[in-house]
């Protein structure tokens, strides 16, 4: 579902500010892989996402999803494909409108626009019903102004608006950073609900060490613009946050693994 083949990508090259991000990176994710990606600040993470959305292009090497190359696809072409969760959690919603304002926007995203009635009666049983599944009662707040609801309702609701078409791939940014503990638990264990049901391709970046070994079915960990580390199967289900960092360590060199990581 994704291919990423020997990807660069250098910032102000030729400059004193010149960084390398992305080193002859290759990724390979299969149809319904959760990969969680972990690594230090500056180690790539960011950088392979909007790589991947377009944000950015690459300085070599090919990305493809669902068997497309992409790699010359602007971002706005290249979003028919993706369904993506940023950081903040203001950033995926309208705040002025009512939340079946907001999921009647993501079903329709991509089709005509017509002169027709607004949302149908059929139109809010059905988000009435896909609302259940993040539990936290905004099914019976369809009605209710988007900018009311708190940072995690706001973060639960994008991400269900970001899959409501079920994308090829589904990026999630650290989308549980600016959240509390309590409120980060709630929406991956939405995430964790939806990704399943729809058995979505999903990469999902997180500084949290623990929530990267307890979801999904994979676990790569970047250093220097590359895969240091990509665990899965029964060797994931068994890791430990010290054999993550003892690894790390072994497989890079670097004495500084433990500070990288718990700071990053």
């Amino acid at each position: 579902m994704l291919d990423v083949n020997n990807i660069y990508k250098t910032f102000d090259p030729g400059t004193v500010n010149e960084k390398t991000a992305l080193n002859g990176l290759s990724l390979h994710l299969d149809d319904g892989d959760f990969v969680t990606v972990i690594g230090g600040n500056g180690a790539g993470k960011s950088t392979l996402l909007n790589a991947v959305a377009g944000v950015w292009p690459v300085d070599e090497g090919t990305i493809s999803i669902g068997g497309v190359d992409v790699t010359h696809l602007a971002e706005h072409k290249r979003a028919k494909y993706i369904g993506r969760v940023f950081q903040d959690p203001m950033m995926g919603t309208a705040a002025t409108m009512r939340i079946e304002e907001n999921m009647a926007l993501a079903a329709r995203r991509g089709q005509s626009r017509t002169l027709r009635a607004g949302i149908t009666r059929k139109e809010r049983e059905e988000y009435h019903e896909m609302l259940k599944i993040l539990d936290l009662g905004l099914e019976d707040r369809l009605a209710t102004k988007v900018g009311l609801l708190s940072g995690g309702q706001r973060q639960a609701l994008t991400l269900l608006m970001a899959t409501l078409k079920r994308p090829q791939l589904l990026l999630l940014d650290e989308h549980t950073a600016a959240l509390d503990p309590k409120t980060a638990a709630k929406v991956l264990d939405a995430t964790e609900r939806i990704v399943n049901k729809d058995h979505l391709t999903t990469l999902m970046i997180t500084h949290n060490m623990k929530d990267a070994i307890v979801h999904g079915n994979r676990l790569i960990m970047m250093y220097e613009g590359n895969i240091a580390l990509d665990i899965s199967g029964e060797a994931k289900k068994k890791l430990t946050v010290e054999d993550l960092l003892s690894r790390f360590g072994q497989a890079t060199g670097s004495d500084e693994a433990d500070d990288k990581l718990l700071l990053g």
